[in-house]
């Protein structure tokens, strides 16, 4: 697919999806089909084991939804497409890691929801400010960040359409990672290449497993885990692992 709001890099042994709509990177309808797109891209490819999305430019990783453009013709399907747009970045088998260097807010905050890591540099700003229009986070932000920092607290950021700092992020659990201004993406590409080196059948199993097991009770979360262990140690790469670990070398997983 060629994109015009986003740019999508094949790197080592990642992939990079970076929003590039200036100034600051809003979500329209286009750029949300686009970051589908790529995310089916880089989840199809083997060679690509993880993910990185950032934004554009020093200002923003995302500033949110594109007011201008309004929300279309049916609100509802504007809605639903980006709830599961960000369902495929969460659910895509792969770590995705959000490198959020700037201001996130709205959409943006909750595209890098559904990421499995944030990585946030010091002058970022990130929030669900949508109370302030008068509406409320549509695209899985309700859900995703009381799951991450707990009930009150997402209820406070979003009824009072609080924007945090990237120090408090981190503090409540919200973003992973603290950096300096300028560092968030370089620190997420050495998170993505780190994960690259592991199981890709091994990850894809421990993201399944917690993915599906957390929105479940504990036995059926059990249940989940036995079948993705079995899966795992079925795999070539469970062969070469153990042999690694008793041969005291590095493993070379092959994704097998």
């Amino acid at each position: 697919m060629e994109y015009k709001n986003l740019i999508a890099e094949k790197k080592n042994g990642y992939g990079q999806i970076t929003l590039n709509r200036p100034p600051v990177n809003a979500l329209s309808g286009d750029l949300v089909v686009e970051i589908g797109a790529a995310i089916d891209e880089f989840a199809a490819d083997a060679d690509v084991r993880s993910i990185v999305v950032t934004g554009a430019g020093e200002k923003a990783f995302c500033a949110g939804a594109d007011l201008k453009a309004g929300f279309g013709d049916n609100p509802d399907t504007f809605v639903k497409r980006g709830q599961d747009t960000f369902l495929k970045v969460e659910t895509c088998g792969k770590p995705v890691i959000a490198a959020i260097n700037g201001i996130t807010l709205g959409g943006g905050c909750e595209l890098a929801l559904s990421c499995t890591f944030r990585v946030i540099a010091e002058n970022a700003i990130i929030g669900l400010p949508e109370s302030n229009l008068g509406i409320i986070p549509g695209y899985g932000g309700t859900q995703r960040l009381s799951r991450l920092v707990g009930k009150s607290k997402s209820l406070h950021m979003m009824i009072f359409g609080q924007h945090i700092k990237a120090e408090e992020a981190v503090a409540i659990g919200l973003c992973d990672k603290l950096c300096a201004p300028g560092k968030a993406l370089e620190e997420a590409v050495a998170l993505a290449e780190l994960a690259a080196t592991r199981s890709p059948i091994a990850t894809r199993s421990i993201l399944d497993s917690v993915n599906r097991g957390v929105e479940t009770d504990i036995q059926s979360g059990l249940d989940i885990e036995r079948a993705n262990f079995l899966v795992a140690l079925a795999s070539g790469d469970a062969r070469e692992g153990i042999s690694a670990f008793l041969e005291k070398r590095k493993a070379e997983f092959k994704g097998v």
